[in-house]
């Protein structure tokens, strides 16, 4: 069996020819995603700090937390499952636009619902948030802290 061969020619500084130094790779000098905490500070019931942050960025993604329909106070909004939908929507609009985001960036959100016969009502006001492009979307069925009805934590891509 013949043993072929294998020549690489190599420039002056011992490297094979036709590869850029690392100083011109681009993915050597893009630097690494930063993450970046939103919102922290979160107090339950106005006292009781949650280790959390109601956003992190890291680089062109956005991750929000899991919002619920409760104040800054721990008072759960009364109302049903649509008035909720709308409170929690909005909480992730708002922390949306503090990472310069918008719903148009939302890529996939994840619904937990306390009671699956609310689904049709939650679709209602979930979809005036979402009029056209919607994301991906996973509901599913859960028991809920405190007297919330609904759940919904998103996902936002946005080059920064």
């Amino acid at each position: 069996m013949a043993k072929r061969q294998m020549s690489e020619q190599r420039s002056e500084g011992g490297k094979p020819e036709g590869l850029a130094p690392e100083s011109q790779d681009p993915a050597a000098q893009k630097p690494k995603p930063r993450k970046r905490c939103i919102g922290t500070g979160i107090l339950v019931g106005g006292v009781h700090p949650m280790p959390l942050s109601r956003a992190v960025r890291a680089g062109d993604w956005v991750h929000v937390s899991g919002q619920t329909a409760i104040d800054q106070f721990g008072a759960v909004l009364q109302g049903g499952i649509e008035a909720q939908t709308r409170r929690v929507l909005d909480g992730i609009k708002s922390v949306l636009e503090q990472a310069g985001c918008s719903m148009a960036d939302v890529v996939k959100t994840t619904v937990w619902l306390e009671d699956p016969r609310d689904f049709w009502s939650f679709n209602r006001a979930y979809a005036e948030y979402f009029p056209t492009e919607p994301p991906a979307r996973s509901v599913v069925q859960a028991r809920l802290m405190l007297d919330c009805k609904v759940e919904i934590e998103a996902i936002a891509y946005k080059p920064e």
